[in-house]
């Protein structure tokens, strides 16, 4: 077995539909990674629409440095979801987490000024329901 992939013990873990939701998951991670990476622009301005004037280097840096954290997490997602179905309800706690602290700064201590919200903002009220549903469900026992 490969060292950085070994087989863990207890992989009789079944919950299917939050393995799928994880590996949706990991690609919903694993594309705003690429485009904030690779993107001219990181996404910052065709995308979130942001002005950034004088500091668009820093805008932009900041993107990429956003992108560079989110796909080796969105390919440890799809990693759990393919080949270590017991993680998954753990992973879906640290999505569930991540979607809140988020939302917690968005929407609550710190909404923009200007009163325009990304897309990903949006797409975390979405998100962090659906992700609070997998977590249950890939909790319950079967009887």
């Amino acid at each position: 077995m490969n060292p950085l992939l070994p087989r863990l013990q207890g992989q009789g873990y079944d919950g299917r539909a939050a393995r799928i939701f994880l590996g949706l998951m990991a690609l919903l991670t694993l594309v705003p990674g690429l485009i904030h990476s690779y993107l001219p622009d990181g996404g910052a301005g065709v995308i979130a629409g942001l002005e950034m004037g004088a500091r668009r280097e820093s805008v932009v840096g900041l993107f990429a440095w956003k992108g560079a954290t989110q796909i080796p997490f969105g390919i440890v997602l799809l990693v759990v979801a393919l080949r270590y179905p017991a993680l998954t309800p753990l992973f879906l706690l640290m999505l569930l987490m991540e979607r809140g602290m988020l939302i917690a700064r968005w929407w609550v201590y710190a909404p923009p000024s200007s009163g325009h919200h990304p897309p990903e903002h949006y797409t975390s009220l979405v998100v962090f329901p659906l992700t609070a549903l997998f977590l249950a469900l890939s909790l319950r026992r079967k009887a």
